[in-house]
C-alpha cells in the first residue's frame, strides 16, 4: 500500500492540440486507479451484510428490501422466505419454527397504541406495525433509526448490482472491477454545483398511516437540498481509504470556468495545502458552510486544448497549481494504406505513407500559421484506405484549417501545395477565380457519380462563401484524387 504521509498529491495537465490522444491518456491513467477483487456470489455477498445483525435487524431489513421495490405492506410468510431472512436461519443453523420468530419480532417491536396487534411482552421502542389484512409495514417514525441499516441495505444492492454487469465483463482470473476515479467532461455549463457541492431538487417519498380504509398513503413531494458533488463524493470516499490513492481526471478543462467550478477550492488543491501537508488548508463550503480540506490522498489529472485562445487567464491560474505535460502530434504512430492500381499494383506509388503526410500538413501549417494549429495523429488514426482519407480531409481537417487561417485560400493553397498544380489537381478552389468553371465542375463531377450531386452543390455554395471552395474531385474521389500521387505530394 503507497504511504499517503509522504506521498506528493499529483497534479497534472496534459496539453496540446486536438487529436493527439490526451483524452486516452487519461482513459489509461483510469487503469491505474482500479482495482480486480475477486468475485464473489452471493451467499459472500449474504454472509458479509447479515453477519452481526439481531433478528430485529433482519425483519427491518427485509422491509426495507421490499420498500425499495415499491412493496411496502409484507405478510409474514414473505418475510419468512425472503433471501435476508433464510440466509440467517442458515447462519444460525436454524430450520424449525421460522415463523413464530418472525411473529415475534413483529408483535415486540410494535406500538403500544396499536389497533391491530394485542403483545403483552413489548419493548420500548416500536418499529413495526400490522394493517386489518395481516400485512405489517415500518412505522414512518423509524426510519430515521434505520439510517445506517438502509446505507447497507443501498451497499449491498450495488454490489449485487456490481457483480452482475462485472460477471460477463471481467477476466476470469481478475474478478470485477472497482474504480478508485472519477471522470468529468467539462463545459460552459458545467459549475460549481455540479463539482463540489449546490442546492438541487429531490423526490421525496414520505409513508403516513393507515387512514380509515386500512391502506398506506404514499405521497411524493419535491424537496431542495444540498447535495455533494463529483468531486466532494470523491474526496469523501478518498478521506475514509487514506491508504488508497484516487483520481479525479478531468477532461476539457478549459472548456469551463475554472475559477467558478472550483470555488473556494482552486486554493485547496495545491499540492501543500491538502490535509496532513506542510502548509494545509481548512475552508468553509459554500453552501453547507461545513469545514472541508482535499485529501492528500486525491490526484488531478486533466486536458486542455491549446487552440482555444481565450486560455491565457486559465494558464496563469492554473501554472502554479498543475504541471504542464505537452502532448505533440505523433505521426510515426500512423500506418501507410495501400491504394490499388490497374496498371502499376507492385509500384511504390501504390501506397499513401500517412506519417509523412501529417509531418508535410504540420510543417507548412507551423511555418504559416503557428504551432497551435497542427493536426493531431487521431485525425487520420483509423485511416486505412484511402477513400477514408479523402472523407477526413474533406469532413474534418480542411474545415479546420480554414478556421486557423481565417478562410485565406493563399494560406490553404500553400498548405496543401495547391500553387503550381493544375486546377483538377487542387485540393482548394479560389472560390471567386474558379467560379467560371464552378457550373462545369458540378455537371462533370455528377456525371461521374451522381450520389455526389446534392453534396457537391453544399459544399459549392457553403464553402466558397469562405473564400475558397473544396475541389469537387476531392469530394468525389475521383479524377487527380483517386491516384495516391496527389497525396504523396504532401510529403515534407
Amino acid at each position: 500500500m503507497p504511504d499517503t504521509s509522504i506521498h506528493v498529491p499529483t497534479n497534472i495537465i496534459y496539453t496540446g492540440v486536438a487529436g493527439t490522444g490526451k483524452t486516452y491518456r487519461l482513459l489509461q491513467i483510469a487503469k491505474r486507479y482500479t482495482d480486480y477483487l475477486p468475485r464473489a456470489d452471493e451467499a459472500d455477498l449474504l454472509g458479509q451484510l447479515l453477519q452481526e445483525l439481531s433478528w430485529r435487524e433482519i425483519v427491518c431489513l427485509v422491509l426495507l428490501d421490499f420498500q425499495s421495490k415499491h412493496q411496502d405492506l409484507v405478510k409474514v410468510p414473505e418475510i419468512v422466505n425472503h433471501a435476508f431472512f433464510v440466509a440467517k436461519a442458515a447462519q444460525n443453523a436454524r430450520e424449525k419454527n421460522l415463523s413464530n420468530t418472525a411473529w415475534s419480532v413483529l408483535q415486540m417491536h410494535s406500538p403500544t397504541n396499536s389497533k391491530t396487534v394485542t403483545y403483552k411482552n413489548r419493548v420500548s421502542q416500536a418499529y413495526f406495525d400490522k394493517d386489518e389484512g395481516g400485512a405489517w409495514y415500518l412505522l414512518p417514525e423509524s426510519f430515521e433509526l434505520l439510517t445506517e441499516l438502509s446505507q447497507q441495505l443501498a451497499e449491498f444492492q450495488q454490489a449485487q448490482r456490481d457483480n452482475s454487469i462485472n460477471q460477463s465483463q471481467a477476466n476470469p482470473n481478475q474478478g470485477f472491477s472497482q474504480q478508485r476515479f472519477t471522470m468529468v467532461s467539462f463545459h460552459q455549463a458545467y459549475g460549481y454545483e455540479e463539482f463540489v457541492e449546490g442546492i438541487r431538487p429531490v423526490m421525496a417519498a414520505s409513508n403516513h398511516a393507515m387512514n380509515s380504509s386500512s391502506q398506506m398513503n404514499s405521497s411524493s413531494q419535491m424537496n431542495y437540498a444540498i447535495q455533494d458533488g463529483a468531486f466532494l463524493k470523491l474526496c469523501q470516499r478518498a478521506a475514509n481509504d487514506p491508504e488508497q490513492r484516487y483520481a479525479i481526471l478531468i477532461d476539457e478543462i478549459n472548456r469551463a470556468n475554472v475559477s467558478r467550478v472550483f470555488g473556494e477550492l482552486l486554493s485547496l488543491i495545491e499540492p501543500d495545502k491538502r490535509a496532513g501537508m506542510a502548509n494545509a488548508m481548512t475552508v468553509h463550503l459554500a453552501y453547507s458552510g461545513r469545514a472541508f480540506s482535499i485529501p492528500a490522498n486525491i490526484d488531478i489529472y486533466a486536458t486542455m486544448n491549446t487552440q482555444d485562445h481565450s486560455l491565457a487567464p486559465l494558464d496563469m491560474a492554473l501554472r502554479r497549481r498543475f504541471r504542464f505535460i505537452e502532448c505533440p502530434p505523433q505521426p510515426e504512430l500512423l500506418p501507410i494504406i495501400h491504394v490499388p492500381q490497374n496498371s502499376e499494383t507492385d509500384s511504390p506509388a501504390a501506397m499513401v505513407d500517412l506519417a509523412k503526410l501529417l509531418a508535410g500538413l504540420n510543417n507548412r501549417i507551423m511555418q504559416t500559421v503557428g504551432m497551435e494549429a497542427q493536426l493531431g495523429h487521431a485525425f487520420l488514426w483509423s485511416v486505412t484506405n484511402l477513400g477514408q482519407l479523402q472523407a477526413v480531409l474533406v469532413e474534418q481537417i480542411i474545415p479546420q484549417l480554414m478556421q486557423a487561417t481565417g478562410g485565406q485560400e493563399g494560406t490553404l493553397q500553400y498548405i496543401f501545395r495547391d500553387e503550381q498544380q493544375s486546377l483538377q489537381a487542387q485540393f482548394i478552389h479560389d472560390s471567386h477565380a474558379s467560379s467560371n468553371n464552378s457550373a462545369s465542375d458540378q455537371v462533370n463531377s455528377s456525371n461521374q457519380n451522381p450520389l455526389f450531386t446534392g453534396q457537391n452543390a453544399f459544399f459549392g455554395q457553403s464553402i466558397s462563401t469562405a473564400g475558397y471552395k473544396i475541389n469537387a474531385d476531392l469530394i468525389t474521389g475521383v479524377g487527380d484524387f483517386a491516384k495516391p500521387t496527389v497525396y504523396q505530394r504532401l510529403y515534407p
